[in-house]
């Protein structure tokens, strides 16, 4: 029985992280990762482009960027965010930075508290392929009616050894949210994600 409820996870895993959906909604929300001094990661640059083409593409009339900072650093991860889209031709006023949170729970949480805030309701989440399922999840659990549309570039999703240890890692911590309903995001494999 075990083994089949984390074979489906992990299928489940694989499956959505095939998903771009660019249905319309009134934000698109990019989860943050590691940013260096303001400079986004890699894994977070790939974040942010997926974003501003989804906003290019008129999926939603804001970007939502998510993320709180680390001891010691100056930015958060949502500042971060905001500057290298407003930097890259997204209007400012366009753009909603929630500096809040510093796992996938924490951050969805808090826009999930902003963007209901707002009286929206609608969110298009912007993660990595294998991080989706879990995203969606919270972000539904938190009120949101929420859809991803994954990043298909970056570190990440570059080799399958890479893609493997990354589906491994979020079925376990599907489970681990879905047995708990908290945050799974210490069952880490490297420091840009989470």
């Amino acid at each position: 029985m075990g083994l089949l409820v984390v074979g489906g996870t992990a299928f489940r895993v694989w499956q959505v992280a095939r998903v771009d959906d660019r249905d319309r909604a009134d934000v698109v929300v990019v989860l943050g990762a590691a940013q260096y001094a303001g400079r986004p990661s890699k894994v977070l640059e790939a974040r942010l482009r997926k974003a501003k083409a989804l906003f290019e593409q008129g999926v939603a009339d804001h970007v939502v960027t998510g993320g709180g900072r680390r001891e010691g650093d100056r930015f958060s991860e949502a500042e971060a965010g905001k500057r290298w889209l407003v930097d890259h031709g997204v209007p400012e006023d366009r753009v909603i930075q929630v500096g809040e949170g510093n796992d996938t729970l924490g951050t969805i949480k808090a826009v999930a508290d902003v963007v209901l805030g707002k009286g929206w309701e609608t969110a298009v989440i912007v993660s990595d392929p294998w991080h989706s399922l879990r995203a969606r999840t919270m972000a539904r659990d938190a009120g949101l009616d929420a859809w991803t549309s994954p990043t298909h570039s970056g570190p990440i999703v570059q080799t399958r050894e890479t893609q493997a240890k990354y589906i491994l890692r979020e079925t376990a911590a599907l489970l681990y949210y879905r047995s708990t309903h908290a945050s799974a995001d210490r069952i880490a494999i490297d420091q840009e994600v989470g």
